[in-house]
């Protein structure tokens, strides 16, 4: 790169490739390069979910998540529609199984209810029923504009506009090191082949995702939090069986425990997932039991905020690894919500890896987190919804670059 480049986009997901073309949209003529270390693009969490356009149900009100989540799925659906990608408005049903759950669903109705949740009604058993024949449950609340979409696919079309509004992507360019200087700042990246190559810039943004906290500390902004890891296996039910979840068959869930426990996830292709699990995973990309990045391990295990938080929920994580090691502890989970189901009908299938951010006080981040330093934005901590509100999130980094960057 010859000419200084304005800003830099660290990160190919969905997050950094919709925020690079909402700036572009803005200032057509900024030059722009997204970096991405993988040999593709949106190859972690944006190629790893499970494909749900969430309609709010479960942000607390006025938060962030809330806030993009709304508006980020209308632009998501209004860009689908724009690019032939397809989407299903399939629809959710959150079950209680029994009267101790009611309390928490009416909770969970209220939030629904100040997020404007678009159709959102609560049922009895009878219209459980007619939603869902084969779930379980005495109360649920149904989310009917909740939808699916293939989110690899809708970040590769942000990519094909970035293209064509001239911004340019690098694709197996690991960042190794970010310098400030008098004039600017100086990324150096380091490719597959080893070489290393250096890029003044004026400004950066990080989307990293599982390498944000690692970005954010190049900058010399790491701030209180980290990425913690946690992987989450789902089984994929055989084709026999998808009839038994015609949409989207959630739990209600329990503010006592950080994750939300199994679920029913029609996909877009005509898979039904069912899961996951949520345990640490023992390398930040480890996607396999087996994977395991000692250093990133170490250095998990002895972060002060990990350590808090698996002295909280010591009971509940070792019941997920249970889980995680026994497909027939993982099967009784399934089936409270779905009895039918049966052990010949799960195959054990994809996983992925939630980048999750944590304080050193053992608390979890719960809202979408964006910090900013001179000349540098972070995204810290960005998971679900994250990819709904992908165009939301990038609108939002959109305009405070422009602001905080003086980018005319």
């Amino acid at each position: 790169m010859t000419d200084r480049t304005e800003v830099v986009v660290v990160g190919g997901g969905i997050v950094g490739l919709a925020t690079s073309w909402q700036l572009l949209r803005r200032r057509p003529d900024l030059r722009l390069l997204i970096l991405e270390k993988e040999p593709e693009l949106a190859m972690h969490q944006s190629g790893r979910n499970s494909g749900v356009l969430h309609a709010g149900l479960y942000y607390a009100p006025g938060s962030l998540k809330a806030r993009l989540c709304r508006e980020g799925k209308a632009a998501v659906e209004a860009f689908a529609t724009e690019h032939d990608i397809p989407f299903e408005h399939c629809g959710k049903l959150v079950v209680a199984l029994d009267e101790s759950e009611l309390g928490r669903l009416a909770s969970l109705k209220e939030r629904a209810t100040a997020n404007e949740v678009e159709g959102l009604a609560e049922v009895g058993p009878e219209q459980i029923r007619e939603i869902e024949p084969h779930a379980a449950g005495i109360r649920a609340l149904h989310s009917p504009k909740t939808g699916i979409i293939d989110f690899r696919r809708v970040a590769l079309a942000y990519a094909d506009e970035i293209r064509a509004a001239g911004g340019t992507i690098q694709v197996g360019r690991r960042v190794s090191a970010i310098e400030r200087r008098r004039d600017g700042l100086v990324v150096t990246t380091t490719g597959s082949d080893g070489v290393e190559r250096t890029i003044p810039t004026s400004n950066v943004i990080s989307c990293a995702g599982l390498q944000s906290d690692r970005v954010a500390a190049m900058t010399g902004s790491q701030g209180d939090e980290r990425i913690v890891p946690f992987r989450g296996d789902y089984y994929t039910l055989t084709e026999d069986a998808r009839h038994l979840s015609r949409g989207l068959i959630y739990p209600v869930p329990d503010p006592r425990f950080p994750f939300l426990g199994v679920h029913f996830t029609k996909r877009i292709d005509g898979a039904v997932w069912a899961g996951p699990n949520a345990v640490l995973a023992f390398a930040r990309e480890g996607y396999r039991r087996s994977e395991v990045n000692l250093r990133e391990l170490a250095s998990t295990l002895a972060y002060r905020g990990f350590q808090r938080l698996a002295g909280r929920f010591m009971a509940t994580g070792l019941a997920e690894m249970w889980r995680d090691f026994s497909q027939p502890a993982f099967l009784r989970e399934l089936q409270r919500y779905v009895p039918e189901l049966r052990g010949d009908q799960i195959v054990f299938g994809p996983a992925g890896v939630r980048a999750q951010s944590l304080r050193r006080d053992g608390t979890m981040v719960d809202d979408f987190s964006l910090g900013e330093s001179d000349h540098v934005i972070h995204v810290r901590n960005a998971p679900s919804p994250a990819a709904t509100a992908s165009l939301a999130i990038g609108r939002e980094l959109a305009e405070r670059a422009i602001a905080r960057f003086g980018l005319r």
